[in-house]
């Protein structure tokens, strides 16, 4: 039995594994990728302390699963199935069989949503993506669009004029949410322009992707675009499907929790994107996560 199972390996779960495991409680994170999460996949994060210039994504979450391992933190990979809770301790079930805890940090993170158009599931992977830090360099010297105005969406723009001629960016109103500063550098960028007022009616193409079909929402004309690619960044969903019956929700999916990430069901935490919160970002990831093994640990001692 495990002192702390922690489910998901990203910013959340690999802080909450570093205090726990520091705490000396048995520790165990499940992760059904690979450890980083989200975090993992964005090229440079830029407004984490301490990295005036940045740092890879991919480098600050190896750094913190290594910090994590050395103070004794196992690692499992696994998808997890369900949890239950049986005479006061918890059954984590994953890959047909289970493990016991006493206490459990939900840290499983968001998925990237989807558009729900046509077209869109039978070309994923062959034009249609949802990481251009994964398939960002498939497009060399050509025409892809993202869709998405928000930090995510530019950002996918932006490091996607590293190998694409032209960037559109489609989205359906005509003033973007992203940062102040995102902006600037899209607007200063002659390889994207911006589709406003516009959403995805339709992705067609062949083998692969050949164009996209955005309605523009006042008018309510139809317009084709050639593309060679399409990124979608309109957002993410929880990832709480193993839980829906577990712990409370809010009307979106994300677990609801109090100040020290307690859920209504004592004994059961969550940290990070997962929670319902005002800003999911790598940096409250890490806070939450700290807290959550704090307070899994006060929550042992009482017991």
């Amino acid at each position: 039995m495990y002192d702390v199972t922690i489910v998901g390996a990203g910013p959340a779960g690999l802080s909450a594994g570093l205090y726990a495991a520091r705490a000396k409680l048995s520790t165990v994170i499940i992760e059904k990728m690979y450890p980083g999460g989200q975090a993992a996949i964005t090229y440079r994060i830029e407004n984490y302390p301490g990295f005036s210039d940045g740092i890879g994504g991919i480098e600050l979450t190896d750094a913190m699963k290594s910090q994590a391992e050395k103070f004794d933190a196992k690692f499992l990979n696994g998808c997890v199935e369900k949890i239950e809770k049986q005479d006061g301790v918890f059954r984590v079930f994953m890959n047909g069989e289970s493990i016991t805890a006493k206490t459990v940090i939900l840290a499983s993170g968001a998925q990237p949503k989807k558009i729900g158009v046509k077209g869109e599931q039978e070309f994923t992977g062959k034009g249609v993506s949802y990481c251009a830090t994964c398939d960002g360099a498939f497009y060399f010297d050509r025409t892809v669009a993202v869709v998405g105005g928000g930090d995510t969406a530019i950002e996918e723009a932006l490091f996607l004029t590293r190998f694409a001629s032209k960037i559109y960016v489609i989205h359906r109103r005509d003033q973007l949410r992203a940062t102040k500063i995102l902006q600037e550098r899209a607007f200063q960028n002659d390889k994207i322009s911006f589709v406003w007022d516009s959403v995805v009616n339709e992705i067609r193409g062949e083998d692969a992707v050949k164009e996209v079909i955005v309605k523009n929402v006042k008018t309510g004309s139809l317009n084709s675009i050639p593309i060679d690619g399409i990124f979608v960044a309109i957002g993410q969903s929880p990832a709480t499907n193993f839980v829906k019956n577990l712990v409370v929700l809010d009307e979106q999916g994300y677990i609801i929790t109090n100040d020290k990430m307690m859920t209504d069901v004592r004994g059961i935490f969550a940290a990070g994107d997962v929670r319902q919160k005002p800003l999911r970002q790598v940096i409250t990831a890490a806070a939450d996560g700290a807290i959550a093994a704090v307070e899994a640990g006060r929550f042992i001692e009482g017991q």
